[in-house]
């Protein structure tokens, strides 16, 4: 499901569709969260936070021109995507670079 801001071009669905294959090929994680994405799962299955969908580092409200812009593309989780809306990125911390007691 797109906002109503964003375009539903025969070129952005394609890209769309491209880039989720490419996600789910190299089984992507989620780029605000680093865990893994329910690429099985429908775009449309509404109760699945773990689902699929395309975020843009750029948000659309603010560069509406890189919409279609591949490098621009960011795999996430419906809910990271929701959660975040067009704020800035919250990365993750990472992983720890020792155990501490």
């Amino acid at each position: 499901m797109m906002g109503k801001n964003h375009t539903s071009t025969r070129r952005g669905k394609s890209l769309l569709a491209a880039f989720r294959e490419q996600c789910a090929r190299e089984d992507a994680p989620c780029w605000l969260c680093p865990r893994p994405i329910d690429y099985d799962a429908p775009s449309d299955d509404y109760r699945n936070d773990d689902r699929f969908q395309r975020d843009h580092f750029y948000p659309v409200s603010t560069h509406p021109h890189l919409e279609e812009d591949w490098d621009n593309f960011r795999p996430s989780h419906a809910k990271c995507n929701r959660d975040r809306s067009n704020k800035p990125p919250r990365p993750a911390i990472g992983n720890r670079s020792q155990a501490w007691v």
